[in-house]
C-alpha cells in the first residue's frame, strides 16, 4: 500500500507526541469542561464542551450541529494558535454560514438534481446548491442540537454527540440515530468517530466540514498538500460527479508529491476558481490509512490524516469572498481555509459503480478519521519545498 512520504519521515525533525513544549502551559486542565454557550430563537441551550489534553492542544465542540469553533495547537515556538475558522458566539452561527466546523448529514456532499432511488421507490430532497441537494439539506445535522456526554478514553478525553433524524427528515427514509465521538488525544490527535443506525433502508455519508488554516490567519495558498491518492472523480458543471475514475498524474489535481496548494490552482477553469473534488484514496476503504497532509512553513505545524473511507473532498474555500467576519474581528476572504472532508464519493446515491452509501436495518455504520497535529523545529534537510 502507498504510503504518504511525510508519513514516512519526509520531514526530518516532527515532535514527539508530548507536542507543547516543555514549559508551555495548558490554558486549561486536562478533561472535559462544560460551559452554556447561548440559546437558539426558540428558547433551546446550547452547550459548549472544552477538550484538553496533557500538552494544552485544545478543542472546543457545541450541540448545535455538532460544530468545533475552535481549535488550538502551538507552532514550532510552542505558541498556541486557533487553526479552524469559525464566529465569536452562537448568533452568527444561526444566522448562517458555510458549515465552518460543522458534523455533516444526513449525506454530506451533493445529490444531483435533488433525487435517488432506493429500492424502487424514488425520494425527492431540497435543492439548496443550484439544482443540487448538498450537505443534508436546508436543515442538515449542522443545523441541529445535539445531545452531548462526555465519555472515558483511554488515550485522552472525548465527548460523544447523538442526534436522532426522524423518518422523513429532509425526505430521507428513516429514523437514524447518529453519533460523533470527539477524542482528543494525549498523542495530539484529534479523532471522530461515527456510528448511525437506522430503522429503514437509507443513504448515510456523515463527515466534518472544518475550515483548516495552519497559520491561523492569511490566505492557505502556501500551505504544502499531499495526497494518498492516484485517482479523482471528475465532475460535472454543477460538481456532480460524471461517474468516471480518472488518474491525476500529470494534472492540476496531481498532489501525490508534496506541493503548495497555489501552486496550480489558477490553471483550473470553475467559477469560482478553486479545488473542490473528491480524492480517491489509495488502500482498502474500510481500513484506517494516511490519506493526506498539510504543513504550514510559517509555523511549522504538520496535520496528517488518517481514514477508513475511499475519499476526501478537498475544497480550498472558494466561495469566501470578505463577507464573513470570524472571531477576533477576522475577515474571511477567498482561500483563508481549506477543508478535508472525508467521505464516500458525491452523489454516490445515483452512481451504482460508486461504493454503497446504503445503510440498512440491524447493520451499524461506522467510520473513523484522525487528524494528527505535530511541528517541524526547522526546514527538513532534503524536504521537497
Amino acid at each position: 500500500m502507498k504510503q504518504l512520504l511525510l508519513t514516512l519521515g519526509l520531514l526530518a525533525s516532527l515532535s514527539a507526541p508530548g507536542l507543547a513544549p516543555e514549559g508551555v502551559a495548558a490554558t486549561t486542565a486536562r478533561g472535559v469542561h462544560k460551559a452554556p454557550y447561548g440559546k437558539l430563537p426558540d428558547g433551546t441551550a446550547v452547550d459548549q464542551y472544552t477538550l484538553v489534553n496533557a500538552n494544552g492542544l485544545t478543542a472546543k465542540i457545541i450541540t448545535y450541529g455538532a460544530l468545533m469553533t475552535e481549535f488550538h495547537v502551538p507552532d514550532r515556538y510552542g505558541t498556541l494558535g486557533d487553526v479552524v475558522l469559525g464566529f465569536d458566539n452562537l448568533d452568527q452561527y444561526v444566522k448562517g454560514h458555510p458549515y465552518f466546523g460543522a458534523t455533516i448529514g444526513r449525506v454530506g456532499n451533493r445529490i444531483a438534481k435533488g433525487k435517488f432511488t432506493l429500492d424502487g421507490k424514488t425520494y425527492t430532497l431540497a435543492c439548496n446548491d443550484g439544482p443540487n441537494h448538498l450537505h443534508g439539506g436546508i436543515r442538515g445535522f449542522d443545523k441541529v442540537v445535539w445531545t452531548a456526554q462526555p465519555v472515558k478514553a483511554k488515550d485522552g478525553v472525548a465527548v460523544r454527540f447523538t442526534y436522532v433524524s426522524p423518518d422523513g427528515e429532509e425526505g430521507y427514509p428513516g429514523t437514524l440515530t447518529a453519533t460523533v465521538v470527539y477524542t482528543l488525544t494525549d498523542a495530539n490527535e484529534l479523532r471522530l468517530d461515527y456510528t448511525a443506525k437506522t430503522d429503514k433502508a437509507t443513504p448515510v455519508n456523515l463527515t466534518n466540514h472544518s475550515y483548516w488554516n495552519l497559520a491561523g490567519e492569511g490566505d492557505i495558498l502556501n500551505h504544502v498538500l499531499h495526497f494518498n491518492a492516484d485517482d479523482y472523480t471528475p465532475v460535472d458543471d454543477t460538481l456532480i460527479p460524471t461517474g468516471q475514475i480518472a488518474p491525476v498524474k500529470g494534472t492540476v489535481m496531481d498532489f501525490t508529491q508534496p506541493k503548495t496548494i497555489g501552486s496550480r490552482l489558477l490553471e483550473l477553469n470553475n467559477s469560482p476558481r478553486g479545488y473542490d473534488h473528491n480524492y480517491v484514496l489509495n488502500g482498502k476503504a474500510g481500513k484506517l490509512r494516511p490519506a493526506v497532509s498539510v504543513y504550514d512553513r510559517t509555523s511549522g505545524r504538520l496535520l496528517e490524516i488518517l481514514t477508513d473511507q475511499p475519499g476526501v473532498q478537498f475544497y480550498s474555500g472558494n466561495f469566501l469572498d470578505g463577507t464573513l467576519k470570524g472571531k477576533r474581528g477576522a475577515v474571511y476572504h477567498q482561500y483563508h481555509g481549506f477543508c478535508l472532508e472525508t467521505q464516500h464519493y458525491p452523489d454516490s446515491a445515483n452512481q451504482p459503480a460508486f461504493p454503497s452509501t446504503i445503510l440498512r436495518p440491524g447493520k451499524t455504520y461506522r467510520t473513523t478519521t484522525v487528524h494528527r497535529f505535530s511541528v517541524q523545529s526547522t526546514r527538513a534537510p532534503g524536504a521537497t519545498w
